[in-house]
């Protein structure tokens, strides 16, 4: 029987589990639709304390492993366990085109989202963590395509979920505002949480993430650090390790 982490469940963490060490794991996963197979036997784990990067083509089955590690969709086959202390919200998320309510300022949108939750937010820690305290007041109707994505990062921590999931937190946006939301998740990462995100964005993926997973055609088909990915493949960015893996094409050194 299949089973998976819901981020809307509170999972139990086994006795043996460390405070703070909390992680998903991702077990023999495999999802069709029909006859059409779109993920293959697929193991991983995300691990607390680091960015753990998901890259590959459109089509080959990122948005469905998301779907998967998050609850959303149960796999045809296969687990997914959470591990780690109870939470009243074990996984938070960012989707990529995320929805406000515009007449709502920042901090009463993030208010608004955690008495969903049943949870009490410090409107002006959380506004603050992503450089936007000074638009506490301001309406989402107001704030500009950047910044709404960064109210989009610190509603998906709210409640401190130990687990966090962004589905591509700096499309549209231009390059300093990019790089501020990667630098958010690196910290959060470096506070002990778990971060997942995936990105078309390889420049940032390589300047921040600590583990990429490159799935193509359904499988994992890399898996490693930037700078593991590049000596596997013998390539100098990981531009080009995508290249090399989806494509075939490898580096000359």
């Amino acid at each position: 029987m299949t089973e998976t982490a819901s981020p809307s469940e509170s999972h139990q963490p086994t006795e043996t589990t460390p405070a703070g060490d909390s992680r998903l794991t991702a077990t023999s996963i495999t999802h069709r639709y029909g006859e059409l197979s779109v993920l293959e036997a697929i193991d991983l784990e995300i691990t607390p304390g680091a960015v753990t990067a998901v890259i590959g083509p459109n089509g080959t089955g990122k948005t469905t492993l998301l779907r998967i590690l998050l609850g959303q969709l149960t796999p045809t086959e296969g687990t997914v366990e959470y591990t780690g202390p109870a939470a009243d919200r074990p996984i938070g998320y960012l989707p990529q085109q995320p929805s406000f309510r515009p007449q709502f300022t920042a901090a009463e949108t993030l208010a608004f989202y955690g008495a969903l939750l049943g949870l009490s937010v410090d409107t002006h820690t959380a506004l603050e963590r992503v450089g936007l305290a000074d638009a506490a007041d301001r309406p989402v109707e107001a704030l500009s395509g950047g910044m709404r994505r960064l109210l989009g990062i610190a509603q998906s921590l709210v409640g401190e979920p130990p687990v966090v999931v962004f589905d591509e937190p700096a499309s549209g946006l231009d390059p300093s505002m990019s790089t501020r939301a990667f630098e958010i998740l690196a910290d959060q990462a470096a506070e002990g949480t778990a971060i997942v995100v995936s990105s078309h964005d390889l420049g940032l993926v390589e300047r921040f993430a600590d583990r990429v997973l490159v799935v193509h055609d359904g499988t994992i088909a890399g898996r490693g650090s930037p700078r593991e990915l590049m000596a596997e493949t013998e390539t100098a960015s990981l531009w080009d390790v995508y290249d090399a893996v989806v494509h075939g094409h490898r580096g000359d050194t």
